[in-house]
């Protein structure tokens, strides 16, 4: 298996917070809103802009679903914010989906990957409305495994100001958060976005974030196809299958294209 260097952990630490501070404040803004899932990258996130700004300039939203979001991640979202000191709040967002259902009647026969994204934007919709009030900056929780594989949802937890673990991979997620901390429960949980019930990460991307992220890795330093599978004792339909999602989300890094008009 390809062995990589290990990240400075202290260093990108000091980035990440510096780099918080300075967006908050270019912006003009009085301080930050995080959405706290009771996962990893968003318990990293509000941790990081907590130093970076004061814990009493973040706000922490959680937002389950009634039947769906399970007891631990309410209790690890609040585990979190006490821990940080940060302000926190809880909106169940079962009624929203309700009158979305309601107001939509074909909503009903919908597939759950729509249903899936419409959570995720019902979300991200709560987030902005309380940064507008409090005149603060929404910070995304996406890490650099998420984002080169677009394994979000646009416009929902894609939909932020700025991601400021956008640079770590999920390994790397892991790491810093042990080193800052933060409670092993969260660190030890199955990585999911909740979105669907048993839905899981690793089994929808169909391997480890570990291996993920070396293929990531090695993509990065062009090793070929052939290389990559040989190194990490992939299947074709496994490398094939991260190459796929690369290219088919791609859109979701860019801006959305607009026509040359001469």
């Amino acid at each position: 298996m390809q062995e990589f260097e290990s990240m400075d952990l202290k260093r990108a630490q000091n980035t990440i917070i510096d780099f918080i501070r300075n967006e908050v404040n270019k912006a003009g803004l009085s301080g930050a809103v995080v959405g706290i899932s009771g996962g990893i990258d968003s318990a990293l996130t509000a941790t990081l802009a907590a130093k970076a700004l004061g814990a009493d300039k973040v706000l922490g939203i959680h937002m389950p679903e009634s039947g769906l979001t399970p007891a631990a991640d309410i209790e690890d979202a609040k585990t979190l914010a006490d821990w940080l000191g940060i302000e926190f709040r809880t909106i169940d967002i079962s009624g929203i989906i309700r009158a979305f259902m309601d107001a939509v009647p074909e909503s009903e026969s919908s597939d759950r990957l729509s249903r899936g994204n419409l959570k995720a934007r019902i979300r991200m919709s709560l987030l902005y409305f309380h940064a507008n009030q409090l005149d603060r900056m929404v910070m995304g929780t996406g890490n650099k495994t998420e984002i080169l594989l677009g394994y979000y949802t646009k416009y929902g937890d894609g939909g932020v100001d700025t991601e400021p673990i956008g640079g770590l991979y999920k390994t790397e997620v892991w790491e810093l958060s042990r080193s800052l901390g933060i409670p092993e429960s969260i660190i030890n949980k199955k990585p999911t976005a909740g979105l669907w019930a048993g839905q899981t990460d690793e089994a929808e991307l169909g391997m480890p974030y570990v291996t993920v992220d070396e293929v990531l890795r090695m993509l990065e330093m062009d090793a070929s196809p052939l290389s990559i599978r040989e190194a990490l004792l992939l299947s074709e339909e496994q490398l094939v299958s991260v190459l796929k999602r690369i290219e088919r989300n791609e859109h979701k890094r860019k801006v959305p294209p607009v026509p040359e008009l001469v």
